[in-house]
This record gives structure tokens, C-alpha cells and sequence, in this order.
């Protein structure tokens, strides 16, 4: 992940992100500065794409889960994508979310891991996302913490490693066990 700064000194908009080249690469706005991120690996993406499956069964008529690339666009200056996003069927367009989603995750990389730690969770937050789930799919400890808004800030409601099981109640009740996530890295 590199943060680019515009030669002009001007702020990013969403309109200079739809001029980005397709490269594999995930690019974001946080506040007008660019955020760049290389192609996911294999544990990214097992993890991402089994969690969207459970979620998926679990999630109600009038929800709808997607995986990235799908924006979160709250203005012209900020536009995330997280790995994967619950939303209000209401709320989506054919091209982007326009407010908060119900559900934020990010699936943490070897390059994410601190910008998805803080960077990420202080926008969800002031975006009023009710709950930030962030998940390390290392083969070793695969842990994910979930995170709803109380107020204005995060609270940590739940941090599962491994073979635990979290029965999680928002957005909606679903079972996810971490290990699980990343179980078809394994023959």
C-alpha cells in the first residue's frame, strides 16, 4: 500500500479513481489522498470469499453481501472498498453504495494490516458504519475481531482465534469460526 500525493497538490476525487489503470490493484479516497494496494494473496482472498459465502446463507431478504471491488462512495472525496460489505438493498445503486454499510470487512495483508487496524476503522467509524470486522487469516492463528459502534467510537465486542466459534448478532445472527476461513488453503 502506497499513499500517492497529486502533483498539483490538489485533493483526489472520485472522478480521477475512475481513470485509474485495471491493474489488479485496489484503489481507494480517504480524504482526497490515493490509496494504493497491490493484488491480495491466496490467503486474502480464500478468506474473503468463504466469508461472503457464509454471510451469503445467513443474510436476510432485504440485505445484500458483496466483495470488493464494490465502492463505498460518501462524497466526491472518499470512496472505500471494503473486502466485503453487508448493505440495505434500498441503499445500493447498480454503481456504488452511497452511505454507510451495515457491515464493513477488511481482510488484513501483509501491506494492510495497520492501515485496516487504524486508518480504515477511525473512517468506517466517523462514517457511522455499525460494525467493522477486521480479519488476519494467518495460517498459524487466524483471529477475527468484530467492532460496533457505541456513540461516536468502536467497541471491541468479540475477538476469535483459531477453532473458536462467534455467534455474531449484528448485522444480522450468523456463526463464523476463523479457522474456517482460510480451511481450503489446506489439501
Amino acid at each position: 500500500m502506497m499513499i500517492v500525493s497529486d502533483l498539483a497538490s490538489r485533493p483526489f476525487t472520485v472522478t480521477d479513481l475512475e481513470e485509474m489503470p485495471d491493474d489488479g490493484r485496489r484503489y481507494e479516497l480517504i480524504d482526497g489522498e490515493l490509496l494504493v494496494s497491490p493484488a491480495p494473496g491466496w490467503a486474502h482472498q480464500e478468506a474473503v470469499h468463504t466469508l461472503y459465502m457464509i454471510l451469503r446463507a445467513a443474510c436476510p431478504r432485504d440485505l445484500r453481501v458483496l466483495a470488493a471491488p464494490f465502492a463505498v462512495r460518501m462524497n466526491s472525496l472518499n470512496e472505500l472498498q471494503p473486502d466485503v460489505l453487508v448493505a440495505r438493498f434500498a441503499d445500493l445503486t447498480e454503481q456504488n453504495l452511497p452511505r454507510a454499510p451495515l457491515l464493513a470487512v477488511e481482510v488484513i495483508s501483509p501491506s494492510s494490516g495497520l492501515r485496516d487496524r487504524s486508518l480504515k476503522r477511525a473512517v468506517y467509524e466517523r462514517m457511522g458504519v455499525p460494525v467493522y470486522w477486521i480479519v488476519d487469516p494467518t495460517r498459524e492463528r487466524p483471529r477475527l475481531t468484530a467492532l460496533e459502534l457505541e456513540d461516536v467510537s468502536y467497541r471491541e465486542v468479540a475477538a476469535v482465534t483459531g477453532s473458536e466459534v462467534w455467534n455474531a448478532t449484528r448485522p444480522f445472527p450468523v456463526q463464523v469460526i476463523p479457522a474456517d476461513l482460510i480451511a481450503g488453503l489446506e489439501p
